[in-house]
């Protein structure tokens, strides 16, 4: 029997379950549960290395399609943000009659008793502070980005200044890109030692909006424009407005923006990215290790990299 596009599988599975809410992930993992044959060829593929990198690609492939699912059925709504991304059937809607609502307002018109209860599993933003959400990035940018990363405590800082001294002087967390990891040996004494990795620097915010947008944005600015990528990270942008402000700064100041996924960060993305610069300055480097002392430590963990190539994993990815 033909198989039946992918699309359309997805279409099915809303259509089963009106007025319940549910991420890529969630319906990446349902079809493939239901149509295990047609998924065993892409499954073999040696591109990916594990069962959750395939399911990611089935993840990635639904953000893709999401203008397709919402023609193929009218009464296929979705909101957009906060992300995680969520689709549903609504069987009395079209979702003609909710795109503005959702351009506008990003969320679901229904106050229908189901769409409530389907949407519980997504953790409400409000139950996370922005220490919590230091872990959800951390794994996120271990598993998915092959990053080696570092919590920068802004309390451990000597703060000989006085106040005011250091402010926006820290990131929120640090990390390490060891670009020549699998590189021969004969190569990596090619290549000169600073060529050899790239430092990351990330600063957090719970939500942007347009009270705060430009205050966070130029506060990355401050202290991730040191390292070869610098990351404003967020869990929620408020508005379209707001979304259009961070194209713009970061057109103009190269800091690239990151939505964070506090359900799943491995379907966290890189809303923006970063202006890659290709020399670190080390002179800002100087001043926040001279201050801080989780800096410093990170910088000892860079320094004896580019000494013997060697990684201690029980030295990275701590809070």
């Amino acid at each position: 029997m033909h198989s039946i596009s992918q699309v359309q599988k997805i279409v099915n599975f809303l259509k089963e379950h009106p007025k319940k809410s549910f991420n890529g992930r969630q319906i990446a993992e349902a079809i493939i549960s239901k149509y295990p044959d047609d998924y065993e060829a892409k499954r073999s593929n040696p591109r990916f290395n594990s069962e959750a990198d395939f399911i990611s690609q089935v993840v990635a492939e639904i953000g893709s399609q999401k203008d397709a699912i919402l023609k193929k059925n009218p009464n296929i709504q979705w909101r957009d943000k906060p992300r995680p991304r969520i689709y549903w059937y609504d069987p009395d809607t079209s979702n003609d009659d909710v795109v503005a609502l959702n351009q506008e307002t990003l969320v679901p018109t229904s106050t229908d008793e189901s769409d409530t209860e389907s949407i519980q599993s997504i953790p409400k933003l409000s139950v996370f502070n922005e220490e919590q959400l230091y872990p959800i990035l951390i794994d996120y940018l271990k598993l998915e980005k092959r990053l080696y990363c570092q919590r920068i405590n802004e309390k451990r800082s000597k703060n000989n200044r006085g106040k005011g001294g250091n402010h926006w002087l820290h990131p929120d967390i640090v990390a390490m890109q060891p670009i020549d990891k699998a590189w021969h040996e004969l190569v990596r004494t090619c290549i000169d030692q600073a060529n050899r990795i790239r430092l990351w620097s990330f600063e957090v915010k719970k939500v942007l909006n347009t009270t705060n947008v430009r205050e966070s944005f130029f506060q990355a600015v401050s202290n991730s424009s040191w390292a070869n990528e610098g990351y404003l990270v967020t869990t929620d942008i408020s508005s379209n407005a707001v979304e259009s402000e961070l194209r713009m700064l970061s057109a103009l100041h190269g800091i690239g923006v990151i939505l964070l996924d506090t359900e799943n960060s491995s379907e966290s993305e890189i809303l923006l990215p970063s202006k890659s610069r290709s020399e670190i300055d080390w002179q800002s480097v100087n001043r926040i290790l001279l201050e801080n002392r989780d800096f410093k430590d990170y910088i000892e963990l860079v320094s004896m990299y580019y000494q013997t190539g060697l990684i201690r994993d029980r030295d990275w990815n701590r809070m």
